[in-house]
């Protein structure tokens, strides 16, 4: 970028796509396009959660993470699947368990360990989550014609497939 900003500069910047200007790297300019995009949409998922449910995107991750494993899952796995620390992981599920919409079942193999499942409060909660979660999203790109939909989609698949031949894998 051409001039260097403080953190509260870009605080007040509409979306970090504006910032670049037309002497910027096209890929620069790409990037930050799609950070754009992303934070966009989370923003806007982020502040349905809170005010439509009274959740946050953490505890609806989490939530999403169990539905998909019903024989439950152990603190560590949904900590590598979400990519956070098990600290978070315990205060989420801390607080999804006072609210009845999980349950902890120690593992018989491992005291150490428990097994995290939504209760049946939990998938009703969370289905109904879901629904809205999806239909926001189709809402969202229903501004999108079919075609634009199935290019952007392959752009990004051939885009993950480059990242993921590039990418250094780190320990």
């Amino acid at each position: 970028m051409n001039d260097i900003l403080s953190p509260a500069a870009i605080e007040d910047t509409p979306d970090l796509e504006t910032l670049t200007g037309p002497d910027d790297h096209d890929d620069l300019r790409l990037w930050l396009r799609l950070l754009t995009c992303c934070n966009l949409i989370e923003g806007d998922i982020r502040g349905r959660l809170r005010t439509e449910y009274e959740t946050t995107l953490p505890r609806f991750d989490l939530m999403a993470q169990l539905h998909r494993a019903p024989e439950g899952m152990k603190m560590s796995e949904l900590s590598r699947h979400m990519m956070v620390t098990n600290g978070n992981i315990t205060g989420i599920t801390d607080q999804l368990e006072k609210e009845g919409l999980v349950q902890r079942n120690k593992v018989l193999t491992d005291r150490r360990s428990s097994l995290i499942k939504l209760t049946a409060k939990g998938k009703r909660t969370f289905r109904k989550m879901a629904d809205s979660h999806e239909q926001w999203i189709q809402d969202l790109l229903s501004g999108l014609s079919e075609k634009s939909r199935k290019n952007l989609f392959e752009a990004l698949g051939e885009l993950k497939l480059v990242a993921q031949t590039r990418l250094t894998p780190r320990p």
